[in-house]
Order: structure tokens, then C-alpha cells, then sequence
């Protein structure tokens, strides 16, 4: 039996017209041929049985992110419209930085104070996309609770730098957040994030639990996205302290390198002693992301697979990053490898 594979062709309809970047307008990177390609290179690499992700209420979102921010989500492309606002999406033109804070009671006023970068806009159909994502992930979570060795969740559009109510970095609901979370209510879970970027999203959510370890290997915010948070000193507060590790890595990293650093973090792992282990699984690690600046090879994907599988624990990788369209489906082919072969009856 090989890992279980959830997909909602939901994710089609979220498709931004562009993104603001440095000088001006640009194509959107996180755009719907992204989870198109590794859909077709999980069929043509045998991957046959395709699931419909299960429908969920809104509690196990709810657990995870704030009811107003939900509320906004759900409801801000309509009042955005309404106003006369451009169709192309909702984009702030405002931000709360730290000294401004206080949430406005319009709806309309709120995006500067959810959002968090001006790459991120709201579409008709965002929200719908974003709870299809969501549902993969909590299905893939389910997976592993009826027993299953592991599970894939391509979730589109990605989660990790959503918090708990705020989003940015193309991420509006936590997947991999809401999976943990639904697998911690009866368990000890350890979420590592693989992705190029810090998940600001996930340290934010959990930064204070000591039921969810987590880890995040990404590139020194120094220069790369988010830049504000991801450092090594950030280890968790309260009940959490000591359950949150960062490993910032510097430009030019290559297979070597990058691998001692999760065998490391593994480590972590282990002691921690989790029932379930959860992935962020961006891929944009490899050395020719348009959005990275790493020298990791697509082989190399085989070997972080392998070290993840090695641990012996029900594992659940949720989609996040990666923008090579070219390469990013025989990416997750390489991650995926081991696990195929540990189901393997």
C-alpha cells in the first residue's frame, strides 16, 4: 500500500491576477499550476488512487485561528467589492505595524490589520480555495489516526506563514497547523517545516503549547522572507519554552550541509518522543526555485525522505512552497519516495 494522496481540484479558482513585489505588479508565483504539476507527476509516477479530501466543520479551524479572522476571510471579497473596490483582489493599503494595532469594527478596514505583505490578495473564490486545503490536511491527519503509516496532503494555496489571525506569504488557513492541532487533541505531535521560509505562521500558532514541537529549517530572515521572525533565539513561551526551535541556514546551502542540519532536528525529534509526525513540505529548497537561493538538488529530496521515514512515526506532509513548475512535481516524486516504499505491503 503506498502513502495515501489527498487533492481538491478546489484550489483551480484561486488564481490572483498578480502580486505586488518591490518595484510594481508581477505574475502570481503561487499560481494553480503548481499543484496541477505534481498532480500529474503523482499519476504518471503511480500514484493511481487520488482521494477527495473529507468535509470538516469549522471547529477544528477554529481551534487554530481566531473567529473574527475566519469571519473576514469568508466575508471580505463581497464587502470589497460592494465598495467599488478593483475585482482583481483585496490587497491593504494600510498595515498595522506596532504602534498601530487596534482592529477596526469595518470589515472593509480590516485587511491591513490581518495581512501582513501586499503579495497575498483576497479573490472571489480565495476562501473556498483555502478551507478545500485545509479539509486535505485534516483528512490526511484522519489518515494516520485510523492507522495509516502516511499521508499527502497538496494543499493549494499553501499555509505556513498564516497565524493565528493574520496571513501573508500566499497563506490564509495554517494547514499543516490545523492538522497538528487535530492530531494533538489526543497525542504528542512534532510539526518540522522543510520549506525555504520560515513559518511564521506556525511558530505564531503554537509558540506557547508544549503538545506541538515545533521546528523550522528555513533561510535566515536576515535577507529572506518573513525577515521577522525565525531566529534562533525565538524557543517558545510559557507552557511552550523549549518546544520551538529554529535552524536559519545561509545562502548557497547545498545537500551536505542542508541534511546534518535535519539529522539534527530529527534529533529533537526523537526526544520529544511524538505519536505523529507532521511535514511542512515546501520544496522550494532546490537550487533552481525561482524564490530560493539554496544548492539543493532534487536527489537530495530522496535523502530527507529517508531521514523523515527513518523516524518510524505516522507521518502526514502537507503541501507548501516550491516554484519551479518545471521540477517541483518530481520534487515531492523524490520526497515521497521512502514512504511509498515503508507502505509498501
Amino acid at each position: 500500500m503506498v502513502a495515501k494522496i489527498i487533492y481538491s481540484p478546489a484550489h483551480q479558482s484561486h488564481d490572483p491576477a498578480g502580486e505586488f513585489v518591490g518595484d510594481g505588479l508581477y505574475p502570481y508565483s503561487e499560481a494553480p499550476a503548481r499543484a496541477e504539476a505534481i498532480l500529474h507527476a503523482l499519476q504518471q509516477g503511480g500514484y493511481s488512487e487520488i482521494l477527495s479530501p473529507r468535509s470538516y466543520s469549522h471547529e477544528p479551524l477554529q481551534a487554530v485561528h481566531d473567529a473574527t479572522y475566519l469571519h473576514y476571510l469568508e466575508k471580505i471579497y463581497p464587502a470589497w467589492c460592494e465598495a467599488g473596490r478593483p475585482a482583481t483582489g483585496v490587497i491593504p493599503e494600510t498595515f498595522a505595524l506596532r504602534t498601530l494595532h487596534t482592529r477596526p469594527t469595518q470589515l472593509l478596514r480590516q485587511s491591513g490589520y490581518y495581512c501582513f505583505d501586499a503579495q497575498t490578495p483576497i479573490v472571489e473564490h480565495t476562501y473556498v480555495a483555502a478551507i478545500g486545503a485545509a479539509h486535505c490536511a485534516l483528512s490526511g491527519a484522519d489518515l494516520l489516526r485510523e492507522g495509516h503509516a502516511s499521508a499527502y496532503a497538496l494543499c493549494r494555496p499553501p499555509g505556513h506563514h498564516a497565524g493565528r489571525s493574520l496571513y501573508g506569504g500566499y497563506s490564509y488557513l495554517n494547514n499543516a497547523a490545523i492538522a497538528a492541532s487535530h492530531l494533538s487533541q489526543e497525542a504528542r505531535v512534532a510539526l518540522v517545516d522543510i520549506d525555504y521560509h520560515h513559518g511564521n505562521g506556525t511558530q505564531d500558532i503554537f509558540y506557547n503549547s508544549d503538545q506541538v514541537l515545533f521546528i523550522s529549517i528555513h533561510a535566515d530572515p536576515n535577507w529572506a522572507y518573513p525577515f521577522y521572525c525565525g531566529y534562533p533565539e525565538e524557543q517558545g513561551a510559557g507552557a511552550g519554552c523549549g518546544f520551538n526551535h529554529n535552524f536559519p541556514l545561509p545562502p548557497r546551502v547545498d545537500d551536505a550541509l542542508y541534511l546534518q542540519v535535519l539529522d539534527k532536528a530529527l534529533g529533537i525529534v526523537q526526544n520529544f518522543a511524538p505519536d505523529y509526525l507532521v511535514v511542512s513540505a515546501g520544496v522550494d529548497i532546490y537550487a533552481d526555485d525561482p524564490l530560493g537561493d539554496f544548492d539543493f538538488s532534487l536527489e537530495g529530496f530522496k535523502t530527507i525522505g529517508r531521514q523523515l521515514s527513518a523516524l518510524d512515526l505516522p507521518t502526514l506532509l502537507v503541501q507548501e512552497g516550491g516554484y519551479n513548475t518545471q521540477q517541483i512535481g518530481q520534487a515531492i516524486l523524490n520526497l515521497l519516495d521512502s514512504f511509498r516504499h515503508e507502505n509498501t505491503a
